[in-house]
């Protein structure tokens, strides 16, 4: 079991920042790969971008350039930098963690375990 709490949301204009955290805890096995996803209302969840347990991200060509994955092995946290902001970036984003057996990470949207969520608003 891996338990996901995320934090760092918040409403910010057109062009700012925000830094999202995601506290992960338990089976660090099933933490290989760490991703964040991010869903608007009448759209489906869209992948944001995923970092493995080699520090290998891969970000979707929507945020590519603005926004950043890292995580912090010793505090157990994957972080989103994210840049430049748009109002189309407006939504809830989740965190989430792939079972063990995972061989890649991104372009898949069955993880195992997921955030609560955290909302983002940017305002034009």
């Amino acid at each position: 079991q891996v338990h996901l709490v995320e934090s760092g949301g918040g409403s910010v204009q057109s062009g700012g920042s925000l830094r999202l955290s995601c506290a992960a805890s338990g089976d660090t096995s099933a933490r290989y790969c760490m991703g964040w996803f991010r869903q608007t209302p009448g759209k489906s969840r869209e992948g944001i971008g995923t970092i493995d347990g080699d520090g290998t991200t891969v970000l979707a060509a929507s945020v590519e350039g603005r926004f950043t994955i890292s995580q912090d092995m010793d505090k157990n946290t994957l972080y989103l930098q994210m840049n430049s902001l748009k109002p189309e970036d407006t939504g809830t984003y989740y965190c989430a963690a792939g079972e063990s057996w995972f061989s890649y990470c991104h372009g898949r949207t069955d993880y195992a375990y997921w955030g609560q969520g955290t909302q983002v608003t940017v305002s034009s």
